[in-house]
């Protein structure tokens, strides 16, 4: 039998060990990912709003009233002073504005799922290669990216996204870029780089470099891979804080976004029903206790997998 056919034949059962060993290794993650409460209660909450993004644009499309219900230009007609308390036709009432502020609410869970996607998204990409980048050159190249992560770990984030928003037009798209560099260029690449260390004196990376492999082979074939479960544990805690500062800059008037929920409360101050809780209650519950549920989820879900992928907490 010829090397060419042996080699060929070997190749399918490769894979498929290969294959059975990832589920396996994914059925006991998701074990131990079930085993604690507090992470499958955030991945129901994050669940929740997930639908009730989905379902936004279903029921614009086939059940409500476009004139009546959209987010931004609709006004409740039928309601004869505004803000309207809750009736069947509008569960969560109307804002100062005739707005109904049920579709306000799940329009505005679809761009918080996306800033904070976006944002974690940049913030691995980013973090992941300084760490390993950092780890496995050293010298001079590790101390150009740390102290460039000191000065961003340093900077009042909250205080410079105000001024840029103050300067020019920050929208969703925007913030999450601004939110991912100063994250994956800062903490997220400090802590990374601390795991790397450990990959990078790994007898399989040095046997890659004695068989030839470059720079770019080394790292991002056998460097990178061993921090993505790492990387993917800080993706939950950078939606947290994305979603947190868009609240916060949202309720100062400070972006230029169509609908949110930190707009929501603005809109609530600026008409002057911010300190009447108990008489318009639903003008700061829903939106309030949507950032601080969906803020809690991604936290919850990201404690819960540091005790799935972190050795030293794992149980199995």
């Amino acid at each position: 039998m010829s090397p060419q056919r042996t080699y060929s034949q070997t190749q399918p059962s490769l894979w498929k060990a290969r294959l059975t060993l990832a589920t396996r290794s994914l059925r006991q993650s998701w074990t131990l990912f079930l085993a604690t409460r507090i992470g499958v209660i955030g991945l129901a909450i994050i669940a929740f709003y997930a639908l009730l993004a989905a379902a936004h644009p279903i029921l614009m499309m086939f059940v409500w009233e476009e004139r009546v219900y959209d987010p931004v230009v609709g006004y409740a007609f039928e309601e004869t002073r505004q803000p309207a308390p809750p009736s069947l036709k509008h569960p969560l009432g109307t804002d100062p504005l005739g707005r109904d502020v049920l579709s306000q609410l799940m329009f505005s869970a679809r761009s918080e799922f996306m800033l904070g996607l976006l944002a974690a998204l940049v913030t691995v990409s980013i973090g992941t290669i300084v760490g390993a980048v950092s780890a496995y050159f050293g010298g001079v190249v590790d101390a150009v990216l740390m102290r460039l992560a000191d000065i961003m770990i340093m900077l009042p984030v909250i205080s410079v996204l105000v001024v840029l928003s103050a300067l020019i037009g920050v929208e969703h798209f925007e913030l999450a870029i601004i939110i991912g560099i100063v994250s994956g260029f800062g903490a997220t690449g400090v802590v990374l780089k601390s795991q790397a260390l450990s990959v990078v004196v790994k007898p399989y990376v040095e046997a890659a470099k004695t068989a030839g492999g470059g720079h770019v082979h080394v790292i991002f074939v056998h460097v990178v891979p061993n921090l993505l479960p790492l990387s993917f544990l800080y993706m939950m805690f950078t939606v947290t804080g994305a979603i947190f500062s868009e609240a916060v800059l949202s309720f100062l008037g400070l972006l230029d976004v169509r609908m949110s929920w930190g707009l929501m409360i603005h809109v609530t101050e600026s008409a002057g029903y911010l300190l009447q809780v108990t008489e318009y209650w639903w003008l700061i519950f829903p939106a309030s206790l949507s950032i601080t549920l969906l803020c809690s989820s991604f936290y919850l879900v990201g404690r819960s997998l540091d005790e799935v992928v972190n050795p030293r907490l794992r149980q199995l």
